[in-house]
């Protein structure tokens, strides 16, 4: 296995792996090092079936239904990001974790490129451990113990839904999630604190008035995604992201209109975050 960094905040390529011929307990422990180290790292070349791509999956974590968007056939927990000729808006198309409005948010989440635009569709990671080790020890002080209040149904996010919902969405979801979880959070595995708001879910701060919490709010969403925070990632078919959601965010670029871009994703299961 060879691990090439992919920039100073995170990212990190692996080669020397073909995934389509399982994953023993060995080199499942030793990619898993790679992404606690990294956040979020990249495979290329990967020809793999669903099931492939499941097996991958559960050598990782336990894999989740997504709340909104059906699976594809035989596969529930696998859902396609996409976005068709026709549409103007790309799914999650805004710095993000991924459903920090449930309960029990994801580990992580990976995407399988199955088509890809001409040229285009990068996708952004930002370092969130990075955002809370650069804060001030005051704002640091200030921070501790304050919940923000995530939502499913903030405005910006949820029209990048919608052309999915349209072709692909659950019958029995729910209108919108709403749940609190701390501003900063304690990585179960590594011990270290990163960062946990976002522009897209976040809608305020738990006992406190919206005017209240509105600035504080618009200078962390600017503060966590510094360009030294990130990193980016070019797609090609066959290309795998396997991002840790628990200290880093993500933002697909819309900039390929008149092209269709199909992705596979497959959520983990996480943990309370404290």
């Amino acid at each position: 296995m060879k691990v090439k960094k992919l920039a100073g905040a995170l990212g990190a390529e692996i080669g020397g792996v073909d995934l389509s011929k399982g994953v023993s307990p060995d080199l499942a422990a030793e990619i898993r090092a790679v992404f606690l180290e990294h956040l979020v790292i990249f495979f290329r070349d990967q020809t793999l079936t669903p099931a492939q791509f499941m097996a991958f999956a559960r050598s990782m974590g336990q894999p989740v239904e997504y709340p909104f968007v059906k699976g594809i056939e035989g596969f529930p927990e696998i859902i396609e990001v996409k976005k068709l000729e026709h549409e103007t808006v790309n799914f999650g198309g805004i710095w993000h974790s991924d459903t920090p409005y449930l309960p029990i948010p994801p580990m992580g989440s990976m995407l399988l490129a199955r088509e890809v635009p001409p040229y285009g569709g990068d996708t952004l990671f930002a370092n969130q451990y990075l955002a809370y080790d650069s804060l001030s020890d005051t704002m640091k002080r200030l921070l501790e113990g304050l919940k923000g209040i995530s939502t499913s149904a903030k405005a910006d996010v949820s029209k990048t839904r919608e052309d999915r919902l349209r072709s692909d969405g659950k019958a029995d979801a729910p209108q919108s999630y709403v749940n609190a979880h701390p501003l900063v959070r304690t990585h179960p595995e590594t011990g270290r604190k990163a960062l946990f708001v976002n522009v897209a879910h976040t809608a305020g701060i738990e006992g406190m008035k919206d005017e209240e919490s509105a600035g504080l709010l618009q200078y962390l969403f600017a503060h966590q995604v510094r360009v030294e925070f990130t990193c980016r990632f070019q797609w090609a078919v066959g290309s795998i992201a396997f991002w840790d959601n628990r200290c880093a965010q993500h933002n697909p670029i819309n900039d390929y209109h008149g092209y269709r871009r199909v992705l596979q994703r497959i959520t983990l299961a996480g943990d309370k975050p404290f």
